[in-house]
Order: structure tokens, then sequence, then C-alpha cells
């Protein structure tokens, strides 16, 4: 299995964290936990599908996936290869008039986010690419041919900086306050850039300051109250909607 990461030209990187690309020789299936940003993905070889409820949906060659609340569960065939591209959390608004929440737990074809002739290039030359340096240029220059220029939401980038500061513990209200706006514009205007509400997306940062911290020493108490967790069954039943799992029976597994 193959999974490299690489950072994109200069332009790109205030809006993409990174590429990667993606191979794997064997058909597998694969759990994809909460994250805080959307990915795109262009399938050049192979081909990918979501399984939900014993009901698996093959995805088009050319997609997108929005910030989820759950896990989900994918497939891919045996030979796949794939370029994902990393948004950072308020990348997806510069390539794109597309409100992000939209794609709150969705996957969806390029072609309902931009032009239809403009992904079966990108498709029809990712396609006759020859090598990953090819593949990760032809990419970039769809990136660089839909980026948009607008101004950063501050306010929004500096929302998302204080919640991952407070490691997902901050209270929106608490955001509010310090932002000097009131919840009901700020909401949507986070809804809008992020694609998710500042409450769900503080829920999933700090999931992942637990997924992280999974691999230490420390006990599964320590990580429950470390990370604001007021008790116990709440923090078993925030890890099982992310994981599918209870903290014990993903600890045992690492």
């Amino acid at each position: 299995m193959k999974f490299e990461a690489h950072l994109p030209t200069e332009k790109l990187r205030p809006y993409i964290r990174q590429l990667v690309v993606s191979e794997n020789a064997s058909e597998s299936e694969y759990k994809v936990f909460p994250s805080t940003g959307m990915v795109i993905g262009f399938q050049y070889r192979g081909t990918l599908t979501t399984v939900q409820d014993n009901t698996t949906t093959r995805l088009t060659s050319a997609g997108i996936t929005g910030i989820a609340d759950r896990y989900r569960i994918f497939r891919n065939s045996a030979g796949i290869g794939t370029i994902l591209v990393y948004f950072t959390e308020t990348g997806f608004a510069h390539f794109a008039t597309y409100p992000a929440h939209e794609l709150l737990n969705l996957s969806l074809s390029l072609e309902d986010i931009f032009r239809k002739d403009d992904v079966s290039l990108v498709e029809d030359l990712l396609s006759d690419a020859r090598n990953d340096q090819q593949r990760l240029h032809i990419t970039e220059q769809f990136l660089l041919s839909q980026l948009k220029e607008r101004e950063q939401d501050q306010l929004i980038s500096e929302a998302v900086r204080l919640i991952y500061t407070s490691k997902g513990n901050i209270r929106i209200k608490e955001l509010n306050e310090r932002l000097f706006i009131s919840q009901s514009p700020f909401e949507k205007r986070f809804r809008k850039v992020v694609g998710t509400s500042a409450k769900k997306f503080a829920s999933i940062v700090r999931f992942n300051n637990v997924l992280s911290s999974m691999n230490g020493l420390k006990s599964l108490e320590e990580i429950c109250y470390e990370n604001g967790f007021f008790d116990q069954a709440h923090f078993i039943h925030n890890f099982k909607q992310y994981t599918g799992q209870t903290p014990e029976q993903f600890k045992r597994f690492i």
C-alpha cells in the first residue's frame, strides 16, 4: 500500500493542506474517522464505494467528501490509484460558491461543484499521466484554475484558531463574546465557510485530540477528563459515534 503526502505549490498552501498519492494493490475495506477539512479524490485507476447499513454505493471517479460527524466505511477495488486533496478548514470556500455545510456527511461528484468540462479534462489528463509527478502537477493546475480571488474571512479563521487552542473545549458563547459577534450571524458564516456548525467542529477537534492520546500511556479515565468530558458515559457515547467502537475496544487493537 502506498500513501505519500506532498505539500502543494506555494499559491495553494493557504487553502490546501496536502496532496496525497494513494495506491493499493489489494481490495480492502476501511474506516475513515471525522476530520476538520473536506477532501477531493480523483481515482485515476480502480473504483471506490461507500458501505452503509450493508448497502454499497459506488462513487464517481472524481468526487468530494464533506466534513462528517460520524465514521464512514469505504471499500476500494484492487489496483486502485487516487490523488487526494486535503483542504484546510477554510480552504474550500476559495474554490467554489457551493455552501460548504451542504456537503455535511456527503460524498458528491465534482461535477456537482465545478464545471463538467473542467472535471472531465482533469480526469482524462490523469488517466494518461505516466507518473506521480505528472499527476500532482495536473491536479494542482486544476485547483489553480478554480481558485477564486476572495478575501479570507478573518473572523472565522480566528474562531478556528481559538477552537484548536482550546482543543475543542471552548464554549460557543465564549467564542461569540471573544469575537464580538452574536450567535446567529456567527453560526451562519461558520457553517458556510467551514462546512459544519462551530459546536460540531469543536467536537471533532476534541475527538481528534482524544485519538492522538490513545497511543500513549495515559488511562482512558485520564484521557476522558483531560478532554473536558464530564463523565465516562458521555465520553464513550461520543467516541463510539465517531469510531463505531468503545474506547476500550479501540485501544485494545492499537
